[in-house]
């Protein structure tokens, strides 16, 4: 556990060229993205103040990343985990699962206000009642989330030897976001906090709808997030997300998650705004690993993702999937 965080910042000079930009890569943590040190500290936290002690059992929902870093936490501190998902779990996040040994509870029906994350957090509330005793980590409530990425922004900061012009964060529980931005606030810096958010997500009150990226964006509101203290709100398809991160392999080798390809995009939509002299730090919270039988696999973007875009209104076909490399 003491591995986690100190994650490197890596300057992308072959992909952007003009520009000072740095990634800043997530996926090094122990269990393989940022949720490792949310779950690391949410769990440290719930043992230190009593709150649950050793044998007992912790309840959370998620899409992926943040139950296979509390699956590693409760492994270590020899507690139980129930983990709800929905039907957007990755295989490769199952069997991570099912190896730390977690219970996974799997929802298969959206409601109609909320979508999965709604129905997630039903049936989150319907095993509390179930298993008396037990603790419900609460990722989207737990001012703890948050406080975790105050050490991003000093990591950040401390290798760059300066604060950061710009910060690229992707949206889902806002935690991470909401973190950056209040030790932003608190240091009194300049850098202008960009917020990426997913086509279909509510966050930012946009309307509700389909989306296949897990792990970006929400179908409810995030009860973390200040939008006085965002600077800009970028918002990218599942599409987008797709050809950012075969964009970032292509350009750099970095094998990217699916919201990191949704950062990549959501740069390159904003790049004119952005002066050259600026320096950009893009905060990639996981590896494509995880990603191989969806995001890297064009039967799944052909089958998955194969609707009218919003912004050119074209079905995707698999030319347009051998151009990705090429589209942004």
């Amino acid at each position: 556990m003491d591995t986690i965080g100190n994650t490197p910042l890596v300057r992308l000079g072959r992909y952007f060229k003009e520009n000072n930009v740095y990634a800043k890569l997530e996926s090094a943590n122990p269990a393989g993205s940022m949720k490792d040190r949310t779950a690391q500290r949410i769990v440290s936290e719930l043992i230190r103040n009593g709150t649950v002690r050793k044998g007992g059992t912790l309840i959370e929902s998620s899409s992926g990343n943040m139950a296979v870093g509390l699956a590693q936490a409760c492994r270590f501190y020899d507690l139980k985990l129930i983990v709800v998902v929905d039907v957007n779990l990755n295989a490769q996040n199952y069997k991570l699962l099912a190896a730390y040994g977690a219970e996974v509870v799997r929802v298969t029906e959206p409601l109609p206000n909320g979508g999965f994350l709604a129905a997630r957090l039903q049936k989150v509330r319907e095993l509390l009642n179930l298993y008396p005793g037990s603790v419900w980590t609460n990722q989207y409530a737990n001012p703890n989330n948050p406080k975790t990425y105050w050490n991003v922004m000093d990591e950040i900061v401390e290798s760059l030897k300066s604060q950061p012009d710009y910060l690229f964060v992707a949206t889902s529980t806002c935690g991470s976001l909401m973190g950056c931005a209040d030790y932003i606030q608190e240091n009194e810096l300049s850098t202008k906090l960009i917020a990426v958010d997913a086509k279909g997500s509510v966050l930012f009150g946009g309307v509700s709808g389909n989306r296949r990226i897990p792990g970006h964006g929400a179908g409810v509101p995030s009860k973390f997030l200040d939008v006085r203290k965002v600077h800009e709100v970028v918002h990218v398809s599942d599409l987008e997300c797709v050809t950012g991160c075969r964009d970032l392999l292509d350009k750099e080798a970095i094998l990217s998650g699916g919201s990191s390809g949704g950062i990549i995009t959501a740069f390159n939509k904003i790049r004119y705004k952005i002066p050259k002299n600026a320096t950009s730090v893009l905060l990639l919270p996981d590896s494509g690993e995880r990603y191989l039988d969806t995001i890297y696999n064009d039967h799944w973007v052909l089958e998955g993702i194969n609707q009218k875009t919003s912004d050119d209104n074209l079905i995707l076909n698999q030319n347009m999937l051998d151009g990705a490399y090429n589209t942004i």
